[in-house]
């Protein structure tokens, strides 16, 4: 699978796949990255995209010392799934 990279021109991590990107959107407030939205083309549905993504992105994030805010369901979901990356929530403030 492609190499996630960071965007942060376009606020975003990234993945490009047989010439298509996939990628994560993201709010940055600090160490805290709010992933706000994310999107697999139609052209990579079901071939584990989204996962890969995710899985490269949170690694980044992990190793840059940051904390997220998973507001995209789709990596609130990944997140549930794969405990092992529960820690990089960070707590709330309220």
């Amino acid at each position: 699978m492609a190499e996630v990279t960071d965007n942060p021109a376009l606020s975003r991590y990234e993945m490009a796949v047989d010439g298509v990107t996939a990628f994560v959107e993201y709010r940055r407030d600090g160490d805290v990255l709010a992933l706000t939205h994310t999107e697999v083309p139609q052209a990579l549905s079901g071939r584990g995209v989204g996962s890969a993504l995710a899985r490269g992105a949170l690694d980044r994030i992990r190793a840059a010392g940051l904390r997220i805010r998973p507001l995209c369901p789709f990596i609130a979901a990944f997140i549930q799934r794969h405990p092992d990356y529960a820690d990089l929530v960070a707590a709330d403030r309220g």
